[in-house]
Parts: structure tokens; C-alpha cells; sequence
């Protein structure tokens, strides 16, 4: 698309997106996976469940690439105390990501190397992040993987588990006693045989080898009233077609099998202490702190040389925080275009910088391809998202930048938020280099382009104060995207 073009495309593309709004709202649950039964996957779409505000100095490893044609987003917690859950999660996202991309057997990035399973999508990896547990010595975390390469349904989810009176990471199957596995597993077996598409020889051969049964009981967690529910990937438990399947087992049948730290994690998310407590040897980072707002802009973008940086993927800590201050120096204003499992975590964040004079938009609640979903997955990805920001605001953004640009007619008639793309990819997430960031800014911006940067990459941060430098110096002004819209 040409660069001058763009403009108009995108005011045409947000009033169609009005007018073809759906009032109609999905319930952020129906993506998870749903009760003893058959689940839902929803295109990785995760929920919170712990109250967040007990996570001190936790921040979110965050990286992803914008490139269309090989689109891969993921994302985990590193939270202080918790350094070899962390590392389990690290080495299980990195692993993953070498195989999609091909890494993993050397030679360059193949992106999986075929389309999706039934062709019609192409590929994709996106792993997010949620909280099971996060509360006196206890922390559980899933990870859901959706990888549109695999031949099964793409999508995976597990779940780690860190004790932190042991100082230990513990796989699900650590939540059940050693002289207890026999017992657990006889009950799962029993249940499973009532699942439609579950036989036999399907469970056995999942299950009924001792060694190695606890690679496929890698998901459990409990829920608010102290059951144990279990999921499993599909094509594990059961034949494929019958798809995800969960089992859960009540308080009083799986209590008795517990560990010691199963009883703990179990209290834990029934009655929650007041914080959490891992014995983190360092200090949690202090709360972001809004800088000065600079206050009404009456730049006109008709007259003067305006540009809108954009700064996706965040809010993230520390990298972000200091991104305020640089454009506080200049009185610079940005667009953020957020992630909504991260508003959730770092509302603080949020809150810094709206209060700084910047313009809060919606960038999904995990940054999938939104046309790979279906429109009440789409609204719930937004919805969910613009909820998290309200919460941490007071206010609804009103623009949304599709993850990786797609975007189609389901997705602008999904929502009545106007898309915003970019005229300038700086290419951060390639180029981990803040002089060659900054340069590309610099040599390829143009009056009132909007430029993509991600605030997640302490490197692109490091590349705000030359740019910002260089472009005020050459007349330019920073604005918003809404009030460059505004005012052309």
C-alpha cells in the first residue's frame, strides 16, 4: 500500500468498523476450557483468575515478530522468587519457538514449514500466559499454546507449579502424593471412560504406563471451591475428533491424595493469603510513576510536521517507565497500543501513562491473528481487553491495532474500536539495536506518518531519546494518533 494512501484508509477502514459494530458481547470464559467435559480452545485466549494486586515486582517476558507471513507472539511471567519456575518456562517458549520456526535443526526460519492442519490458515504460534495461584508460598501459572503448524488441533496448555517454602519447581503431577499416583489415576481412567470418544485403548495408552503418564497430566489446577480439574490435549485421552477433554474430581475424593504441597496450593486458591511471599531476595521495582502532563496540544497537523510513535506489546517493567521519562524530556506525546494480560498484571503501568498525556489503545488480550478466529473469539480478545484498561483508567480506548495488520471484515465488523496500522516498521523486534532503530526512524519518517516501535525491548527504549532529538530538531511534532487524525 502506498505511504500517503494509508491515511485515508485507515479513517475509511474505523468508520466502517462502526457501522458494522456488534453490540453483542462474549463471555471472557469462552475461549478456556470448560468444565469435565469437552473444551473450548478460542484461539489461546486465557483468563485471570487470581487477584493480581498480590504480584509485587513481577514482570512479563514478553517477545513477538510483526511479520505476516510468519506471525508468533509469546509471553510468560518472571516473578521474583520464582527463578526456576521461570526457568522452566523459558526453556519450554524458547523450545517451542525454535521448532515453529525451524531453528531447532539449523539453516534459516522455515515458520513451521507448511500452512495450518486443515490448509486453510497459515501458520502461527502464540503462547500467553495466566495465573492459577498467587498467594503465601504457592504460584501456579498456564501457558497456552495455539501452533497452527501442528496436526493435531495446534493448541497445548500446561501448567508450573513453584513451592516456595521448598524453593522448588513442581510439574502438575507433584500436586498428588508419590503413594498416591495409583489411586488418582484409577479415578481419572474411571471417569474418562464416560467421555464420549474416550475407549480403552485410548486411556491406556496415555495413562497405563507409570513412566511416563505424568508427561500427559501436565494441566491441573484447582478450582475456587478446592475440586482438581485435569485437561488434556486433544488426541491424548481420546481420538482426536472428540477434541479437548477435562476431568475433575471433587474435595473430597482428591484431598486424601494430595502432597504436602498439593494441600498447600489447594488452601491456597480456596483461601488465598493477603500476598504473596516466595522469599525474593531482591526488592520489587517501585510503582511506575506518572511524569508531568503536558497538557492540552493545540498542534495543528495540517499546518506543522506532526508524527504519531506508537508503542506496542507493553505495558511492560521496568522498559516502559523509563520510556516515560524520555518522552516526558521532550514533552513528547505517544500512542500505546497495550496487551491485555498485561494491563491486567501491570494496571500501575497504565494508569502512569495516561496520566503523562499519552493516548491508551487496545492491542488484543494476547496478540493472535485475529482472522484466524471466529467473531466471538475477536470480540472476547478486544472486549476483555478494553475492560482491563478501563479498569485501570477509567476510560475505553477507542482505536485497536489488529496484531500483525490483519485484519478482514470479521474483524471490523467485530468491534466498533477504529484500526490503526503504520506507515514505519522500525523492525525492532529483528534488530535488538538501538542505533540502527533510531536510524531507521529517522532516515524513513515522513509528516505525519505513524511509526511502530515496541515498548517490551529495553533496546527500542534505548532509541527514543535519538529520535526524539533528532525529529524535534528537524521541526517535527509528537502527537497522538487520534489527534493527528483530528487535525488533518
Amino acid at each position: 500500500m502506498p505511504r500517503r494512501a494509508l491515511a485515508p484508509v485507515l479513517l475509511l477502514l474505523g468508520s466502517l468498523a462502526l457501522t458494522a459494530a456488534c453490540s453483542t458481547g462474549s463471555s471472557p470464559a469462552d475461549s478456556a476450557p470448560s468444565p469435565d467435559g469437552r473444551s473450548g480452545t478460542g484461539g489461546n485466549d486465557t483468563g485471570t483468575q487470581v487477584d493480581l494486586t498480590r504480584l509485587k515486582g513481577v514482570s512479563i517476558v514478553s517477545d513477538s515478530s510483526t511479520d505476516r507471513s510468519c506471525p508468533w507472539a509469546t509471553s510468560y511471567p518472571d516473578v521474583p522468587g520464582a527463578d526456576k519456575v521461570t526457568a522452566a518456562m523459558k526453556k519450554d517458549v524458547e523450545g517451542r519457538l525454535a521448532v515453529f520456526l525451524g531453528t531447532d535443526i539449523g539453516g534459516p526460519p522455515s515458520c513451521g514449514g507448511s500452512p495450518g492442519a486443515d490448509g486453510s490458515e497459515g501458520p502461527e504460534l502464540n503462547v500467553s500466559f495466566s495465573f492459577l495461584v498467587a498467594s503465601g508460598d504457592v504460584l501456579g501459572v498456564r501457558l497456552a499454546t495455539v501452533d497452527r503448524t501442528s496436526n493435531a488441533d495446534g493448541v497445548d496448555t500446561r501448567a508450573y507449579w513453584y513451592d516456595g517454602a521448598a524453593k522448588k519447581y513442581r510439574p502438575s503431577s507433584g500436586l498428588i502424593a508419590d503413594d498416591s499416583r495409583d489411586a488418582f489415576v484409577s479415578a481419572l481412567k474411571k471417569r474418562l471412560l464416560k467421555r464420549e470418544g474416550v475407549t480403552s485403548d485410548t486411556v491406556e495408552a496415555s495413562l497405563g504406563d507409570r513412566e511416563n503418564r505424568d508427561a500427559y497430566l501436565d494441566d491441573m489446577a484447582f478450582t475456587a471451591d478446592g475440586d482438581l480439574k485435569v485437561d488434556f490435549d486433544r488426541g491424548t485421552v481420546g481420538v482426536p475428533p472428540a477434541g479437548r477433554i477435562s476431568v475433575t474430581l471433587p474435595k473430597s475424593t482428591v484431598t486424601p491424595w494430595l502432597s504436602d504441597f498439593g494441600s498447600r496450593a489447594q488452601q491456597q486458591t480456596t483461601d488465598p493469603d493477603d500476598k504473596l511471599d516466595l522469599g525474593a531476595a531482591h526488592t520489587p521495582a517501585p510503582t511506575v510513576a506518572a511524569q508531568p502532563d503536558p497538557g492540552e496540544d493545540t498542534t495543528d497537523c495540517s499546518q506543522a510536521k506532526c508524527i504519531a510513535l506508537t508503542f506496542d506489546d507493553g505495558p511492560a517493567a521496568p522498559e516502559t517507565g523509563t520510556l516515560l521519562k524520555y518522552l516526558a524530556q521532550y514533552k513528547a506525546r505517544a500512542t500505546f497500543f497495550v496487551v491485555g494480560q498485561n494491563v491486567a498484571t501491570h494496571p500501575d503501568i497504565v494508569r502512569a501513562e495516561m496520566k503523562s498525556g499519552h493516548e491508551i489503545a487496545n492491542h488484543s488480550w494476547n496478540h493472535p491473528v485475529l482472522t484466524n478466529l471466529t467473531p466471538a473469539q475477536i470480540r472476547s480478545q478486544l472486549e476483555r481487553t478494553t475492560a482491563a484498561i478501563k479498569d485501570a483508567t477509567g476510560q475505553e480506548p477507542t482505536l485497536f491495532r489488529p496484531p500483525y495488520g490483519a485484519i478482514d471484515d470479521r474483524v471490523k465488523a467485530a468491534t466498533s474500536l477504529s484500526p490503526v496500522l503504520w506507515d514505519v516498521d522500525t523492525l525492532d523486534w529483528k534488530s535488538h539495536d538501538p542505533a540502527k532503530v533510531a536510524q531507521t526512524v529517522i532516515s524513513q519518517a515522513e509528516p505525519n506518518d505513524v511509526v511502530l516501535v515496541h515498548d517490551i525491548h529495553p533496546t527500542s527504549v534505548a532509541a527514543v531519546p535519538e529520535i526524539l532529538r533528532t525529529l524535534t530538531a528537524r521541526g517535527y511534532h509528537f502527537v497522538t494518533v487520534s489527534h493527528l487524525r483530528a487535525t488533518l
